[in-house]
């Protein structure tokens, strides 16, 4: 059996390595291709992100799946990384497919689009193996930066380019948060690697008048607790979390279409590793210890706290917000809010002290979530994309009346995903709902349990009323529905999936449960 110390040092980062190397192939290419052949640019970016997807599955073939590190530890490939990042893949393709007529017809098909994307995703995967500070803001700027630059690719849009200048001044405002969060966390442990950040604390070592859990001084512990605020505030932002969600309604409606289904999809996945390796192996370490020391149970026990103001903000906000909106990207813009209160619901309720096995349950539902609240949300931006054609944008919610006269087909497709969206049995998102609520339980935090709950029956009035309009209502617009035929497959694929992975999801909970197993 081959050791993990005999494979070639650069193996974890292969999928990186490739798909820089592709993306700079095909931003190179595109400068050869008249406009008849942009399609070209189009089919590599896809091929790009398959090609991705095979070097991460012979990375886990070469690994065994087993924690593999290179570039002196900053970057790790584990069982949480590699899942994320098929997942990430997977998404950014549904993206590709269905924003493929979106933006031919309003100009914006050319090589900076799939570059920007492509650039994007590298930055997702950099963040979701990051096991450096330092190699987890490289991947946090090179996602942002591609994002700022693609939602304002539409020049002659004003609304565009003012939602790129609101989420460019708000993501450099976190940007700065985080990075001074980890500048005092540095202080305090005099380390940037995550694990050893976590090995300090655990062994209160580095903080100031160290040499024991006795010995820890109270200055120490403050650094580190100011250092954690300024971090949370940071992952609370690219979440898109209360009060830190100001820019998620302005940027989802000004943005193209086709752009909002990205920002809202992919970068919640790199947000959640983000939390985990921060949060997580940052205070508790690797291996998901029961037994912590004093001072990391004090850090973990004060960033859960955290952590239920941001949830209950969210879910209150969100879901009250959604109720006032006329226009759908807005209405699913404050549902992302409510929805990530829900993930971080599953991270507060790490059992610190507790069992690893209630641990695992709870971070694993929270992944669990993110990965199906992923896949609903593109489904719903996917729908407002096919309905969107050339001189007309499907963005109000009257848009979607009558939708079963004129395509009984999406309006059913549709009808899944709303429900999903509003934790309806037997949809995936009723099940996501109950494995969160469930360490929530376990934590003894009933009453936000209740509160969750009530939220989300709050939420519902908001995806009920769409099918409402789909099915009871007479449709404005009669203009036919024009969907290629693989956009119309993927959406297919997309819909049903909401409903099989409701009614057999142990297949995804158990990916989940062994990811967050390996980390």
């Amino acid at each position: 059996m081959m050791l993990l110390s005999d494979l070639p040092i650069m193996l974890p980062a292969y999928p990186e390595i490739f798909l820089l190397a592709a993306a700079c192939a095909i931003l190179v290419i595109d400068l050869f291709l008249s406009e008849q052949r942009r399609w070209v640019t189009y089919a590599l970016s896809l091929l790009a992100l398959v090609g991705c997807a095979a070097m991460t599955f012979f990375v886990i073939m070469k690994t065994g799946g087993a924690r593999a590190s290179t570039f002196n530890n900053m970057f790790v490939a584990d069982y949480m990384a590699n899942a994320l990042k098929l997942v990430t893949f997977a998404t950014i393709f549904t993206c590709l497919v269905y924003s493929r007529s979106y933006i031919a017809a309003r100009g914006l098909f050319r090589g900076e689009y799939f570059a920007l994307m492509l650039f994007s995703t590298l930055g997702m995967m950099v963040m979701i193996s990051a096991n450096h500070f330092i190699s987890l803001y490289l991947g946090l700027e090179l996602m942002s930066l591609c994002l700022y630059a693609i939602v304002a690719l539409d020049r002659d849009s004003a609304r565009a380019t003012e939602a790129a200048m609101k989420y460019f001044v708000l993501g450099a405002l976190a940007s700065g948060l985080l990075l001074y969060g980890m500048s005092m966390i540095y202080g305090a442990t005099g380390t940037l690697e995550i694990g050893q950040v976590a090995r300090a604390i655990g062994a209160n070592l580095s903080i100031p008048g160290g040499g024991g859990a006795a010995g820890a001084d109270v200055s120490g512990r403050t650094i580190l607790l100011f250092g954690l605020v300024f971090a949370v505030s940071g992952i609370a932002f690219k979440l898109g979390v209360a009060p830190f969600h100001m820019w998620i309604p302005d940027v989802y409606h000004g943005a193209p279409t086709s752009v909002t289904l990205l920002v809202g999809t992919a970068p919640k996945l790199a947000a959640f590793a983000m939390a985990v390796r921060v949060l997580v192996n940052g205070t508790l370490g690797t291996g998901l210890p029961v037994a912590i020391s004093e001072t990391a149970a004090v850090l973990s026990y004060n960033w859960q706290y955290m952590l239920v103001i941001l949830s209950v903000l969210s879910m209150a906000i969100g879901n009250l917000a959604a109720i006032a909106q006329s226009n759908i990207k807005r209405m699913l813009a404050y549902s992302t809010i409510s929805h990530m209160g829900f993930v971080l619901l599953g991270l507060l309720s790490g059992v610190v002290g507790g069992n690893a096995l209630s641990t695992t349950g709870a971070y694993s539902a929270a992944m669990f979530y993110a990965v199906t609240y992923v896949l609903m949300s593109l489904g719903a931006f996917g729908m407002v994309v096919l309905l969107s054609r050339a001189g007309f944008e499907a963005e109000r919610i009257d848009d979607f009346k009558g939708l079963n006269t004129r395509s009984p087909w999406f309006a059913f497709l549709m009808m899944l995903l709303m429900f999903s969206l509003a934790g309806i049995p037997p949809t995936v998102g009723f099940y996501a709902k109950v494995v969160v609520l469930q360490p929530v339980l376990a934590a003894d935090n009933v009453w936000l349990a209740v509160v969750a709950v009530l939220f989300s029956l709050v939420g519902a009035f908001y995806y009920i009323r769409v099918v409402k309009l789909m099915y009871f209502d007479e449709p404005l617009d009669d203009h036919p529905i024009e969907a290629k035929l693989d956009t119309s497959v993927l959406m297919s694929v997309n819909g049903l999936a909401v409903l099989i992975l409701g009614i057999l999801p142990q297949p995804l909970m158990q990916l989940c449960l062994y990811a967050i197993k390996g980390l």
